[in-house]
């Protein structure tokens, strides 16, 4: 059995709704403020003393599909990190302002 493949739109496919509805769920912000720090995360550490892992599963999925997130598998485990560069680039600021939105309330 080979390495999973997932999903990922290409940089000109993303689209403006789907990313706010990825970002419209305090959880995955939550996810996004924490991948915004770093380069990668493994998803099994994702808030996950908070999250049920079922959930962070489908959080990730919601992300992944909207072109938020790139998933790498790795062995048994999958990294997650931002792509920042492709959504910075179709709608420059946008993650700027909804995470800077989402800290001050």
């Amino acid at each position: 059995m080979g390495p999973r493949k997932f999903f990922h739109p290409d940089a000109a496919e993303l689209t403006l709704h789907r990313i706010l509805f990825a970002l419209s769920d305090p959880t995955r912000l939550a996810v996004v403020s924490e991948l915004m720090d770093s380069a990668e995360h493994s998803s099994g550490d994702l808030l996950a003393e908070t999250v049920p892992r079922s959930t962070m599963t489908h959080h990730l999925k919601i992300l992944r599909e909207a072109g938020v997130t790139r998933t790498r598998p790795e062995g048994m485990r999958c990294l997650i990190s931002l792509r920042r560069d492709d959504v910075d680039a179709r709608f420059p600021g946008l993650l700027d302002a909804i995470m800077a939105h989402g800290r001050s309330g």
